[in-house]
């Protein structure tokens, strides 16, 4: 990702946020504390400001009334919408990476496949956040894939104001082994290069309807 800040602190301070989102390390509601991030990277509340501003532009952070930032909470009509737009984004970059699959990607994406369903074998139910990780590398393989570099940053960033309720969601009974067959059932697609049959079945593996929403933001509110 590209940070347009002609200083090294901006930069380096908004990267640091985005890795602790990707981590689960901020979650939803947590608040940024200026001072804290001013004293942890020994800089002024001037560079912290502007990073929060343009993590704020993402879409990423929210100004609280007399609170300061806080990592974007939707609601649930937000959650929806968001919700909407990513798996169109995911189900396009299914459908070009079926048309433009390289062999290193095929490689790559078969190698990450594997690795969900090992994990799903291994560990189906206590290691939600270990799944998660691998579940990330599956996703990546295919945006990279795709070839669009606009819609490859497009997704990253759109999907981390859904990571924390991704991540929750294979807590859920079930959802690690199916997650894993359905990445198999995808990539199936993607190697054999239906293009919209991989749209249309990514679509509905990263879709959720509205009850499974509605206890993913109570999981997490």
């Amino acid at each position: 990702m590209s940070i347009p800040f002609a200083g090294p602190q901006i930069p380096t301070l908004v990267q640091h946020i985005l890795d602790r989102i990707d981590l689960g390390q901020l979650n939803p509601g947590d608040v940024l504390d200026e001072a804290d991030l001013s004293e942890s990277h020994g800089i002024s509340r001037t560079p912290v400001r502007e990073a929060i501003l343009y993590l704020e532009a993402l879409g990423l952070v929210r100004r609280l009334p007399r609170k300061g930032a806080a990592i974007f909470r939707p609601t649930l009509e937000e959650f929806l919408a968001i919700l909407e737009v990513h798996a169109k984004l995911e189900g396009q970059a299914a459908g070009l990476a079926a048309r433009r699959l390289s062999r290193q990607g095929a490689e790559d994406l078969e190698a990450a496949v594997r690795a969900c369903e090992a994990k799903a074998a291994q560990s189906p139910t206590d290691d939600p956040d270990g799944y998660y990780q691998l579940n990330l590398r599956f996703h990546a393989c295919v945006a990279i894939a795709s070839g669009n570099g606009v819609l490859l940053e497009s997704l990253k960033t759109n999907a981390r104001r859904l990571l924390a309720y991704y991540r929750a969601r294979y807590r859920f009974q079930g959802a690690i082994p199916k997650s894993a067959q359905e990445h198999r059932a995808i990539a199936r697609l993607i190697t054999d290069r239906d293009s919209a049959g991989a749209e249309v079945l990514m679509q509905s593996h990263v879709q959720f309807d509205q009850v499974t929403a509605m206890d993913l933001l109570a999981a997490l509110s």
